[in-house]
């Protein structure tokens, strides 16, 4: 599974591009970057605080819920996502692979330590105790690579599906978006879960043209009702 910006829309994660209030004078590629971090630290971590309380404050909908329930139907099951929202996580998946990491997460700048129990103040960003580096958000940034193990397993999980679904993303943001032809090319079904058309519409073996919080809960009811038939044989 391979879940883009599309599935987290439909909870109502903003998009972080409005043109209203102060964010509005800026891109998301003017302070999503490591220049912009080292520049002026605490303009950017206000940036963040104000993503992670609106994020705060919108829940999983239909089809988070139902791919954490269908994980059950399947000896094996990962999900990727482009998200970095959490809220797979919120709803109860387990096997995830997030290859852009997470908002609610912090590291250290230069030696990458984990600080997630840590409150941030922008006025006085905390320092790391091992070598003294900022703490940053654990996001990557435009211009930084995705985490190297992350995206070696999310391309070896593809390697090794029989069945590779493409949720509520562009297909148009590399590396992520090579990961359903690379599935498709080792032998996968591709379906794609998109009211939107995208570069893998034409590619793809089964395209569902809804939203996947509309079509996820009635394909999760499908593979239960013929698991119960499968059963009682």
């Amino acid at each position: 599974m391979l879940t883009g910006a599309g599935i987290s829309a439909e909870s109502g994660v903003p998009t972080f591009r409005g043109k209203e209030g102060l964010w509005g004078k800026f891109r998301a590629e003017e302070l999503a970057t490591m220049e912009a971090f080292l520049r002026n630290p605490e303009i950017v971590w206000e940036w963040y605080s104000w993503r992670r309380k609106l994020i705060s404050e919108v829940q999983p909908n239909p089809g988070h819920f139902a791919l954490a329930e269908l994980a059950d139907y399947f000896d094996s099951f990962t999900l990727v996502t482009q998200n970095v929202d959490g809220l797979h996580r919120v709803a109860g998946s387990t096997d995830i692979l997030e290859l852009h990491g997470n908002i609610n997460r912090n590291k250290c700048v230069k030696c990458e330590a984990p600080f997630d129990e840590v409150d941030i103040d922008p006025a006085r960003i905390p320092k790391c105790k091992g070598c003294g580096g900022s703490i940053r958000p654990d996001v990557v940034w435009f211009g930084e690579m995705l985490p190297g193990e992350v995206i070696e397993a999310a391309f070896r999980r593809s390697e090794e599906a029989d069945l590779f679904f493409s949720i509520g993303t562009s297909a148009i943001v590399h590396p992520a978006a090579s990961l359903p032809m690379t599935a498709r090319r080792c032998g996968a079904t591709l379906v794609e879960i998109n009211p939107e058309e995208t570069p893998l519409s034409n590619l793809a073996d089964i395209r569902i043209g809804a939203p996947s919080g509309e079509f996820l809960p009635k394909l999760l009811d499908a593979v239960k009702a013929r698991k119960n038939q499968s059963g009682q044989g």
